[in-house]
């Protein structure tokens, strides 16, 4: 049957798609097969090397771009809930009451150093998601592509999509957490005595300075909680949202823009529980100097997690959960839904379906 349709193409109007699908409801042959004769049909070996290309790349440039968007809007958001975190890590250390109202910490934040600092840091927040996003986002699609693929389904399971977002998170994780200290430090610089402050002018002088000063491994100081947190971004965000999606299509029959909006509030809400207590951690590792007798005030992670257990409570480990929720959850939501949005418009402009 295979050939006989082979050659009655030759005298046929229809397209290579529907000669394609033809041929493995006949043969049975199977849909990767089906997706080679579908690239190759009409523009030769060429066209399906620059597809394949094209496939590969999509996921990466796609996350990235959808990663640097949302970074932009939500950057004010991000620079207060630093401040609450380190804020509270002074209160427990000196015992001293402040208020850790993030109003009031962005009023402060305008009033003494200007309206342009809670944007302090933002070369390196791009540059941050421009790897980090750009891998995460990136390896987690392409993970998840795969895996559809080699089953021949268009749905995974939970597990797979769990399995996905986790080694997805610790690859991107280790790839953006240079620029990620750099933007941390930054952030934090408008807390230090003017005397003490590093001053960074932008992302590359950091850069720079950091490795000319205290060395390139410093550069993933903090690297453990990093990893930690990517990951559990990761697990409370991609996972939940496709899992969420894959559940509301089923209801509602099909896939619009109530079910991402849904589906990435939902997302939000998770991320947000399950990382910000290794963001916590990350951002007191990632800040720390060392003192008048060159030690630091952590020796690492086990550490800081006790330290701050013992002097900031357990709750703390929470601490700015609403700040940081409306950081997360508007990130997560405009992330995903343009990495949505960038994914459907490549496909329509190349013809996929």
């Amino acid at each position: 049957k295979f050939f006989f349709f082979s050659s009655r193409r030759r005298h046929t109007r229809c397209s290579g798609v529907s000669w394609a699908r033809r041929c493995v409801q006949e043969t049975g042959i199977n849909a990767e097969y089906m997706g080679i004769m579908t690239q190759n049909t009409g523009s030769g070996s060429q066209r399906s090397a620059k597809d394949r290309f094209l496939d590969t790349i999509q996921p990466f440039v796609i996350g990235g771009l959808s990663g640097m968007t949302a970074t932009a809007v939500i950057q004010p958001i991000d620079t207060v809930k630093v401040r609450i975190q380190l804020i509270s890590e002074e209160m427990g250390a000196s015992g001293k009451k402040q208020s850790l109202n993030p109003i009031t910490i962005a009023k402060h934040i305008i009033s003494s150093e200007g309206p342009t600092a809670l944007y302090k840091g933002l070369d390196s927040a791009l540059m941050r998601q421009a790897t980090y996003a750009t891998a995460r986002l990136g390896i987690y699609k392409t993970m998840v592509n795969k895996i559809k693929a080699k089953q021949n389904k268009t749905e995974i399971t939970l597990f797979e999509k769990v399995y996905a977002s986790l080694i997805a998170g610790f690859i991107g994780s280790l790839i953006g957490n240079p620029s990620d200290l750099i933007l941390v430090r930054m952030q934090a610089d408008g807390l230090s005595p003017p005397d003490q402050r590093r001053n960074y002018k932008n992302f590359f002088n950091a850069f720079a300075r950091i490795i000319r000063e205290e060395g390139v491994t410093t550069l993933w100081r903090g690297s453990t909680p990093t990893v930690l947190r990517a990951m559990s971004v990761n697990l409370g965000t991609l996972a939940p949202y496709d899992e969420a999606k894959d559940i509301l299509v089923k209801i509602r029959g099909k896939e619009d823009n109530f079910v991402r909006l849904a589906s990435s509030a939902f997302a939000g809400v998770v991320g947000s529980v399950v990382c910000l207590p290794f963001d916590n951690i990350k951002t007191k590792l990632q800040r720390m100097k060392a003192g008048p007798d060159g030690t630091y005030p952590y020796k690492g992670v086990v550490d800081c997690v006790t330290k701050t257990f013992k002097r900031e409570g357990i709750l703390k480990f929470w601490v700015g959960l609403p700040t940081f929720y409306v950081r997360v959850a508007p990130h997560a939501m405009i992330t995903l839904l343009i990495q949505d949005y960038l994914t459907d418009l490549a496909h329509r402009t190349r013809g996929k379906h």
